[in-house]
């Protein structure tokens, strides 16, 4: 039997409904390699996302990073933004408390972290961003009962990025320094709702 703490599979099991946002009804659908991949493999060589994401290639520079993501043991659920029926962006939904970020922050039992990137360009820069990075996290925090707060690292040259978290109710609490980067520690704690 494993330790109450460590992932048994995927870390989440994210078939969750589609929510209603401003930009459109949205959905997180787990990847499926065998659909993905192309897509994905065109979104990590945007020049806009290969400069944080550093993942620039063929399908196999794509594939091992998806592997990685899917193992037996990884604390990561990588999943596909579907916005309006259209897939558009790209989205890791992760036990930051499990994860090497964590001897970087304090961090607390069940923490989860996001990661995403935003692959169809003509969703940048017009608040889409902080509109899903808000649905996101409110859809983690609903269906997570133990997460207390969602964690970000965006690289802190990301402007953009930093912004759209900021505008999602996130908070910036921490600069702190990782191997690959400088980041901005985001966190979005969980507000206690009253009960009807």
């Amino acid at each position: 039997m494993s330790a109450p703490d460590a992932p048994a599979g995927p870390v989440l099991r994210v078939d969750w409904a589609p929510v209603p946002t401003p930009a459109g009804e949205f959905q997180l659908v787990p990847v499926r390699p065998e659909r993905d991949l192309p897509t994905l493999t065109r979104w990590m060589n945007d020049p806009v996302v290969a400069a944080f994401w550093e993942l620039a290639g063929d399908e196999s520079v794509t594939a091992r990073h998806l592997a990685a993501q899917l193992s037996e043991g990884s604390h990561s659920t990588p999943c596909i933004g579907v916005l309006s029926g259209r897939p558009m962006s790209y989205w890791e939904l992760y036990r930051a408390d499990l994860d090497p970020l964590a001897r970087h922050y304090p961090a607390r039992p069940h923490d989860m972290g996001v990661h995403l990137l935003i692959g169809e360009g003509r969703h940048r820069g017009r608040g889409t961003g902080t509109t899903l990075l808000r649905a996101v996290a409110g859809l983690v925090l609903d269906h997570v009962p133990l997460c207390t707060r969602v964690v970000a690292e965006p690289d802190l040259r990301n402007v953009p990025s930093v912004s759209a978290f900021l505008s999602a109710g996130f908070r910036l609490s921490a600069e702190i320094e990782l191997p690959e980067k400088r980041a901005a520690l985001m966190v979005r704690d969980r507000v206690h709702r009253p009960l009807p």
